[in-house]
Formats: C-alpha cells, sequence, structure tokens
C-alpha cells in the first residue's frame, strides 16, 4: 500500500499539518523537525497527491513554461531545470508549447490559466520579450518570470532572468580577431529574438574597437536552426571576397555552417574558423568540436523556477521579505568563451 501522510506523520512524531508545512517549504518549521519529516518521506517513499492538493485548496503546486524555440537542446534544458527545481519543492511543471507568430497567443494563456489553476508561469524568449504577452499575463494576475537577453529587462528587472547576449557576442569576436580574422561573417538569428540583437551589437562593437569596418554584406539574416546555417554559410562563401571567419548566433547554426563549408571542401579550422553560441550538444557533436559561448540553460532554468515560486509563495509578504528570499538566485548571467577546434589564425 502507498504511504499517506498520516503514516508520515506517525514515524516522524509531529502532526499532520506539520508534515503538510515541511512538504510545502513553508518557512516556520525548525531545521531539525524538517529533518525528521524528511527522513521519514524518503523511508516511507511517500509522494504527495499534487493533484488532490491543488484541487482542496486555494493554493496551486503548478507553474508552466511557455515556450516557442526551434532548438529541442535548448527546450530540454529548460524543462529539465524547472523540473528539478519544481520536484525540490514540491510543484509540478506544466509545459505549454505555443506559436509566437500566431495572433491567438493571448487567448491561449487565458485558456490555460481558466482551465490549468497555476501558481505562475515561466516565460522564454521570445515570449518573454513581447510586450503583448507580458501585458496579458499581469491582466491575468498570474506572478511570472522573464528569461530575457539583457536589453529586454528594462524597467522589470526584479521579474527577470537576463542572458548578457553582447558581452558574450563581444568576446567571442574579440577572440577572432586576435587570431587575425578581419573579414567576420555573422549569421543572424531570428529577428524577434533580442539575442539575435544583443549577439549582432557585441560582434559590432568588437569590430569598431579593433577598428575594422562593419561590412552589412558580410551580415546575413536568418534563423536558429541547422539549415539556416548552411544557407547562410553558403551564401557568405559565395561572394567574391568571402571571410576568414564565420560567427552563427546558435551552435545549430554552426554545426549547419560547418556542413556548407564541407560540402564546399573548405577546411575548418585552416581556411575557415567558424564559432556558435550557447555550448549545446551541437557543438561537441560536430568534427572539428566547435568553439562558442557557454550558456548554462539548465541553471538559468533552475534559477527562473525558484524566482517564480518565490514570488507565488511570497504573496502578501513585505517587500524586504521577499528580496531576502531571493538573494541566493542569480539574475544575470554572462556565457563565456569556450575555446575548442573550430577556430585557428586567419589564413594567409
Amino acid at each position: 500500500m502507498k504511504s499517506t501522510i498520516n503514516d508520515v506523520a506517525a514515524r516522524a512524531g509531529v502532526s499532520i499539518k506539520t508534515v503538510s508545512r515541511v512538504i510545502n517549504n513553508e518557512p516556520s518549521v525548525r531545521p531539525a523537525t524538517r529533518k525528521k519529516v524528511m527522513d521519514a518521506v524518503e523511508e516511507l517513499h511517500y509522494q504527495p497527491n499534487l493533484a488532490a492538493r491543488n484541487l482542496a485548496g486555494t493554493r496551486s503546486y503548478t507553474i508552466a513554461l511557455i515556450y516557442d524555440n526551434p532548438n529541442a537542446y535548448y527546450v530540454i534544458d529548460m524543462q529539465n531545470g524547472i523540473l528539478e527545481t519544481c520536484k525540490a519543492r514540491g510543484y509540478e511543471l506544466l509545459i505549454h508549447p505555443s506559436d509566437s507568430r500566431s495572433d491567438k497567443v493571448n487567448d491561449e494563456l487565458r485558456a490555460l490559466v481558466e482551465h490549468s489553476k497555476v501558481a505562475g508561469v515561466v516565460l522564454t524568449p521570445p515570449f518573454s520579450e513581447t510586450q503583448s504577452v507580458i501585458d496579458e499575463v499581469k491582466k491575468l494576475g498570474l506572478d511570472y518570470v522573464r528569461i530575457v537577453s539583457s536589453g529586454a529587462a528594462k524597467g522589470d528587472e526584479d521579474n527577470c532572468i537576463q542572458v548578457d547576449d553582447a558581452a558574450a557576442s563581444y568576446d567571442i569576436t574579440k577572440h577572432l580577431i586576435e587570431h587575425g580574422h578581419k573579414r567576420i561573417g555573422f549569421l543572424c538569428g531570428g529577428e524577434e529574438h533580442v539575442s539575435t540583437h544583443g549577439r549582432l551589437d557585441g560582434y559590432k562593437d568588437a569590430l569598431q574597437q579593433a577598428g575594422i569596418a562593419i561590412d552589412p554584406g558580410l551580415i546575413i539574416p536568418g534563423e536558429y536552426s541547422f539549415d539556416s546555417g548552411v544557407e547562410g554559410a553558403k551564401a557568405l562563401l559565395s561572394i567574391e571576397n568571402p571571410p576568414t571567419a564565420i560567427f552563427a548566433s546558435n551552435d545549430e547554426m554552426a554545426a549547419g555552417a560547418l556542413f556548407a563549408a564541407r560540402l564546399m571542401h573548405i577546411e575548418i579550422p585552416e581556411q575557415l574558423s567558424i564559432v556558435g553560441f550557447e555550448d549545446s550538444p551541437f557543438s561537441r557533436q560536430t568534427w572539428p568540436k566547435l568553439t562558442t559561448a557557454h550558456q548554462p540553460n539548465n541553471e538559468i532554468a533552475r534559477c527562473a523556477a525558484a524566482l517564480v515560486l518565490n514570488k507565488a509563495r511570497s504573496k502578501g509578504a513585505s517587500e524586504t521579505a521577499a528580496a531576502n528570499k531571493d538573494a541566493g538566485i542569480t539574475k544575470k548571467f554572462v556565457p563565456e568563451l569556450l575555446v575548442r577546434d573550430s577556430t585557428g589564425n586567419a589564413p594567409i
């Protein structure tokens, strides 16, 4: 038979209410009591019935992840990171993929709230950077956290986990310049993503700092996909004076650029250097392995989940108390340059 909350209370020698407080991660429990309860939970393999908890009271024990991203690795990292935090705090995760280009996004949000009782939402790009979606979430009275490129957080920093795309892109471009590259192609991601503009800004800033003129012909619009990387690289490598390096806006695009170079019998990195962004499995599965920027998506997701759960549980608390709960959460990340085998000195 499955263990019940009564069994846990009896094993730990506490009341059912105390067990409930521990499971709900409420602060008003002494550490020694919390340990006794958690030991009993583990010994009895007790699993709270979250659905029953949601139905039984006014508090919800579910948060939602809303996303639209063609990169499966990014989505998996987000899901796993949020799930890890949810499980540790006794919450469930509702995963809601949606089409950011649909004119029914706000209708979907309203339906989600009406049919699925959620404590809060985590918004990923481009939803987290779309004002109409943010306004709708506020109108619905939901606690929310936005995972955003730094440029999109202005005025709403308390509700954001930021990624400094421009700083990381600057470092990547500087790395290429230090290896003698002056003609550096740039493959843009989808223009609806603020990260695309941040990464492009970092690229331009590094060129300007080095006194290298920006050539608009080396900047190719695209999407965050393998096929876009293939087509963009082919376009760059077919011009009269092709680049000696290509900076792709994510690793999937960089893998596509690498594939295009192979089709054109161009050696990497002897004849062409290629860099990506994010440090997804794509960057480690190619040959040669890709130089990239390590973006800790799993950790970013864990912090986003912790922040939204703190907000949901801090309703009615003072601003100081709420701020103290958030003190241990990293709210800004700068992806770090990770040099591998796809970059080298510019050919003479």
